[in-house]
Parts: C-alpha cells; structure tokens; sequence
C-alpha cells in the first residue's frame, strides 16, 4: 500500500492550470524525487498535497486517508511534515523556540510529553550550527534552512516534503545534506524531493518523476527517467549542476 498517492491532480488559478492530471505513488521509506523546469508546477503540486492549496479536481491518499483539500495544520497532525524553498521563521523568536512552536502545535495530541527536551534533540539531529537560543534572525540561509528541517522533524512526520533544500549551500554542505537526509530515511520517514541539483537527485532518489507544464511527462527509476529522451528534451536550455 502506497504512503501517499495522488490521483488525477488538478489545480488551477484562474485560467492557468498549474498542475494537470498529475497521478503517482510514493511507497514507504522512499527518498522520492520530483524534478522539472522552474515554473513547472512542482511546488504547486506539494502544496495541494500539504493542504496549502486545495485542489480543483482528483485526490491526494496519505496513509490510506482520503485527505484531498484538507488544511495544512490537519495534514501537519496527519504526519506530513516540509520545508519551504525560502524559509518562514519566526523571526523575533529563538531557535529553539522555533522548534518548540512546531513540536507542540504540529505533532498529534499527546505525541510530546517533554516539548523541551524533544526540541533540543531535534536540532542535535539536524546538526544545528548555532546556539539554541540565538534569534532566528540572526541566522544565515544555510543556518535557516537547517532550523526549518528541525521544525519540520519536530512534528514527528511519517512523510517529508523538502523543497529545493539543497539550493545555495556549497560542495561540502551538499555532502553534509546528502548524510543526514539518508538518516532521516534509515529512520522511518520517507521523503518527496523537489531539487534542481541533479547529483543531489541521482544520488539520493531511487526513483523520481518529472513536471513540466504542469504534467507528469515522466516517472520511474532515476536511472530511467535521466535517459528518457521527453525528459532531456524537457531540459533544454536549463542549467543544472551535474
């Protein structure tokens, strides 16, 4: 039985349809990757998925529960914890604070006994850079990025959504990303990439699809999809770090 399937998604703005028909499965303890040009839809299609948008037509299943349209904080207590392509802090209030707010309005009723000290070992999980209490905006991007993964680790997911979390962090910082979402992995979460990085994908991502248009043009084992002939027609012209 699939984690997460979605079938037939659709959502538009206006006259724009920004995901059309998109349908695929994710099973559990996968690292999955979603690829496509900028502006494909892919972060549309997570946020119908995460209950930021509700969708305008098909249905999103996650853990055998119909949840199409339901709101973010419904899925958020469901398991499904993300990241942002910028991160949303907040801003005034420290690190660990941030993750407390997560950890006790996030996760399911009753699933933290000890906010504090559950808070603390998030962010040892994540290999925090930074002292606990430093003001989160006093934070640098790489600095963010590792305090939304704890918020998003706070709330005890079953299903991660990273959203272009690789982006702006350097060759080292890549490595460092690439062991600690393989540990997230190991230890029971599965997880929905959106990346542009490639080597990032290739290396983490057993299997993968591709948006463009707003449609899955393709879907299968990374090694598959990276010689479809749609795909690499799909990428010309786009840069991506190999």
């Amino acid at each position: 039985m699939p984690l997460l399937e979605t079938k037939g998604l659709v959502k538009r703005f206006g006259g724009l349809v920004a995901v059309n028909d998109v349908s695929l499965t994710v099973n559990e303890g996968e690292i999955y990757g979603l690829i496509g040009p900028n502006g494909a839809g892919k972060t549309t299609f997570l946020n119908c998925i995460a209950g930021a948008y509700k969708p305008n037509g098909g249905s999103v299943h996650f853990l055998n529960e119909d949840t199409t349209g339901l709101r973010a904080d419904h899925m958020c207590q469901r398991g499904l914890g993300r990241t942002f392509q910028i991160p949303r802090p907040f801003p005034k209030m420290t690190a660990s604070e941030n993750v407390m707010v997560a950890a006790v309005f996030g996760s399911r009723p009753g699933s933290v006994r000890d906010a504090e000290k559950w808070t603390a070992s998030v962010l040892d999980y994540v290999e925090f850079p930074r002292p606990k209490d430093t003001p989160a905006d006093h934070l640098n991007t790489v600095q963010l990025k590792r305090l939304d993964l704890a918020r998003a680790l706070a709330s005890k997911p079953k299903l991660l959504l990273l959203d272009e979390f690789a982006a702006g962090l350097t060759s080292g910082e890549l490595g460092e990303l690439a062991k600690i979402i393989r540990r997230i992995r190991d230890d029971g979460i599965t997880i929905i990439m959106v990346e542009h990085i490639m080597r990032v994908i290739m290396d983490l991502c057993e299997r993968l699809a591709v948006i463009h248009y707003g449609e899955k043009i393709a879907e299968g084992t990374t090694a598959d999809v990276a010689r479809d002939p749609k795909v690499l027609e799909a990428y010309l012209g786009e840069k991506y770090i190999l």
